[in-house]
C-alpha cells in the first residue's frame, strides 16, 4: 500500500483565503450557510435533537458554547453533539449525487461550534465551509473506491468535521494531517442501504461522524498520533488534483422536500401532475412509479416515526398526492395517521426500470 505524503489536502484546508475564492463560490457559500442554518433550526424541533441535547447534558456539561435552537450552553464537544443531532433530523439538508449523501450536514455542527468558540468572522466561516465541502466529497469518493462500498454521510463527515475544526483551531500541516488520519481511521463506516430499508434515527450517521471528527482534533492536541489517511493513498491521491479549481460546493443540490432525495423525482412528478390537471387524491385509482433500484429499496412501511416517513418512498409520494407538498408538516409524527395518505399508500406500486437504473447515481430519475 503506497502513500503520498505531500500535505496537499492540509495545505489547501489551511491556506485557502476568502480572496482566493471565485465570486460564484463566495455566493454559493452564503447560500449553503442559509440552507444549513435553516436545517439546524428546523431540526431543533425534532426528537433526534431532543436525544442529542440529553447526551450533551449527560456528558458535556459546562462551557459557554451556544447551540442553535436552545438557550442552554455546553462545552465545544457538547455543542457538536447537540447540533449534529439537529442538522439531518428532517432530511432537508443539501446533498451530492456522486457520494449519495449529505456533505453540508456532515460538518456544520463542528464548524458552528468551533466558529462560535473562537469568534471568527464571517469570511473565515464561509471559507472554512468551502474547504470542508471539498474535503467531505473527496473523502467520500475515495472511500467508495477503496472499500467498494457505499458509505453514508457520517463516514466522510468525520474527516470534514476534523478539517473544519482543525483550521479554526489553528493547526499546522503536520497536526492537521495527524488529526485527519485519526478521523479517517475511526470514521463510522455507516451502511447507508440498511438505513434506507430499515429507517430510524441511525439514518446518515451524522452525529457519530461529527463526534469522531471533533475527537480527532482534541486527540491530536492532547498528543495522540495517527499516520496516513485515505486521500494519501496512491490510488486515491488523484482526487486532490482539482483542489482550488473544482469547488464541490458548486456541485451540491438543495432539497425542496423533507425526505430522502431518492424519493424526490416521483414526489415532484405527482405534484406536477396534480397541479397541471387539477387531480385530487380521490380521483386516483393507482400510481405506478418506475425508478432505479436504490430508490425502489426505500422503505414502504406505514410510518410510525418521522424517520420512517422521511426514509420512505410510498409515504411521501402518497402525501404529495394528498397535500401537494412534502414538508415539515407532512412528516412530523402528529401527521402520520392521516387516513387519506395511508389509503393512498395502498394504491402505489414501484418497479425498477433499467433505463432509470442505468443513469444512477449521476442521475436520479423516475417517471
Amino acid at each position: 500500500m503506497n502513500f503520498i505524503t505531500d500535505y496537499k489536502l492540509e495545505k489547501y484546508i489551511l491556506d485557502t483565503k476568502w480572496e482566493d475564492l471565485p465570486e460564484e463560490v463566495q455566493i454559493r457559500a452564503r447560500v449553503c450557510t442559509l440552507d444549513l442554518i435553516m436545517a439546524l433550526i428546523l431540526g431543533s424541533h425534532g426528537r433526534q435533537f431532543k436525544a442529542g441535547k440529553e447526551v450533551a447534558r449527560m456528558l458535556y456539561k459546562g462551557g459557554d458554547s451556544p447551540v442553535v435552537g436552545i438557550k442552554e450552553t455546553f462545552s465545544v464537544m457538547g455543542a457538536v453533539v447537540a447540533m449534529s443531532h439537529a442538522s439531518n433530523s428532517f432530511d432537508i439538508d443539501d446533498g451530492h449525487v456522486l457520494i449519495c449523501g449529505h456533505p453540508g450536514t456532515s460538518f456544520i455542527a463542528g464548524l458552528m461550534a468551533a466558529a462560535l468558540d473562537k469568534n471568527i468572522d464571517y469570511k473565515e466561516f464561509l471559507t472554512t465551509m468551502v474547504v470542508a465541502y471539498d474535503t467531505a466529497v473527496r473523502n467520500g469518493l475515495a472511500a467508495q473506491k477503496h472499500y467498494n462500498y457505499l458509505h453514508s454521510t457520517g463516514a466522510y463527515g468525520a474527516v470534514a468535521t476534523c478539517a473544519a475544526m482543525g483550521r479554526i483551531f489553528g493547526m499546522n500541516y503536520k497536526e492537521l494531517n495527524n488529526a485527519i488520519s485519526i478521523a479517517d481511521f475511526h470514521a463510522p463506516l455507516t451502511p447507508v442501504m440498511r438505513s434506507v430499508e430499515y429507517p430510524s434515527m441511525n439514518k446518515d450517521g451524522v452525529p457519530f461522524g461529527a463526534l469522531v471528527g471533533a475527537m480527532a482534533v482534541y486527540e491530536t492536541l492532547a498528543g495522540a498520533t495517527g499516520k496516513k489517511h485515505i486521500l494519501e493513498l496512491d490510488e486515491c491521491n488523484h482526487y486532490l488534483d482539482t483542489l482550488g479549481d473544482v469547488y464541490e460546493c458548486m456541485n451540491i443540490y438543495f432539497k425542496p422536500y423533507t425526505s430522502c432525495r431518492w424519493a424526490h423525482q416521483p414526489i415532484a412528478a405527482v405534484i406536477d401532475l396534480k397541479n397541471t390537471y387539477n387531480i385530487e387524491h380521490v380521483d386516483v385509482e393507482f400510481i405506478k412509479v418506475h425508478t432505479y433500484k436504490a430508490a425502489a429499496r426505500l422503505s414502504k412501511i406505514v410510518p410510525k416515526t418521522t424517520d420512517e416517513a422521511q426514509y420512505n418512498i410510498a409515504y411521501p409520494v402518497a402525501a404529495a398526492m394528498v397535500h401537494g407538498d412534502v414538508g415539515y408538516e407532512q412528516v412530523v409524527e402528529e401527521a402520520l395517521d392521516d387516513s387519506r395518505v395511508l389509503d393512498m399508500m395502498k394504491r402505489l406500486s414501484f418497479v425498477v426500470d433499467p433505463a432509470m437504473e442505468e443513469g444512477f447515481p449521476a442521475k436520479r430519475l423516475a417517471w
